[in-house]
């Protein structure tokens, strides 16, 4: 990982709901060698919502943020999952034919996606560099104790990110066991927070979302860690109410994994913005 330049796509929610994610990233990344560059003019990726409403510009769109990342000669790194899936279905769609096509719109703005980038996550950047990522603790977690949440825009569809098994993923784990954190039985730990159906299924998700939090309070977790600021958001800003919702006591920080990261880099608190997390992390 030494030295390892990124394009950097925060994503709409790194902007303003979750920037203690970005904070943390940011605060995290020339510890471990790795230099953002945020991609200038990036746009949204439609968080899987816009795609149902107007698939071809939605996919232009993408075409146009990967294109953006390829003048730049940098894979593409964003730590939100629902963008990284967005983003790579985007581009097996682009590669499978569509290109051309697309190309003719992106022409209007003297740009061309040419297919040549890769797209990847925090997770599987660290993953991928566990000795390097070990070498840089100085502070390891050997007394917390952890319930990993994958959230499922990290591992779903695994044809599509095509990175590893989405029922017996491993990558989550290897990272917090680098890190030295205590990793505990979590059966919640593939399931699906509820974001996107918020609106529509409230009640099923207050629901979902409190058995995560239960299932990690009964296996002795002090903290639920996610890679994916959706799902953090899910957990952390409406827990109170959800909880209230299920007549439940269980109060449970969330916290991104770049924030995991960083307090065991010797980071402290407010670097990492865990003082802006809404159930209280500090």
């Amino acid at each position: 990982m030494s030295n390892k330049d990124f394009a950097f796509f925060p994503g709409c929610v790194l902007s303003q709901a979750a920037k203690e994610s970005k904070m943390s990233l940011e605060a995290i990344a020339p510890i471990l060698g790795i230099t953002l560059h945020e991609i200038k003019g990036w746009s949204c990726c439609g968080a899987s919502q816009a795609q149902d409403v107007d698939p071809l510009a939605a996919l232009v769109a993408n075409a146009r943020n990967i294109a953006l990342s390829e003048q730049m000669n940098m894979p593409l790194l964003t730590t939100c999952s629902t963008c990284m899936l967005t983003l790579t279905r985007a581009k097996t769609t682009l590669d499978k034919g569509a290109k051309t096509r697309i190309n003719t719109y992106l022409k209007e703005g003297n740009m061309q996606y040419q297919g040549s980038n890769e797209i990847t996550s925090l997770l599987w950047v660290l993953y991928e560099n566990l000795d390097t990522l070990k070498a840089k603790v100085t502070k390891p977690l050997s007394n917390l104790k952890v319930a990993l949440f994958y959230g499922c825009h990290s591992l779903r569809p695994e044809k599509e990110l095509g990175k590893e098994s989405s029922v017996n993923p491993k990558s989550f784990e290897a990272v917090a066991n680098a890190l030295g954190a205590k990793v505990v039985p979590f059966e919640k730990r593939l399931d699906c927070c509820g974001f996107h159906a918020t609106y529509p299924a409230q009640e099923s998700v207050q629901k979902m979302s409190s058995q995560i939090i239960s299932d990690a309070d009964e296996n002795g977790a002090d903290v639920v860690v996610t890679p994916c600021p959706l799902c953090q958001m899910q957990l952390d800003i409406y827990q109170e109410r959800y909880q209230d919702a299920q007549n439940s006591s269980i109060r449970k920080p969330i916290i991104h994994l770049s924030q995991l990261v960083g307090l065991a880099l010797g980071l402290d608190n407010k670097a990492l913005g865990l003082d802006l997390n809404i159930i209280d992390a500090t």
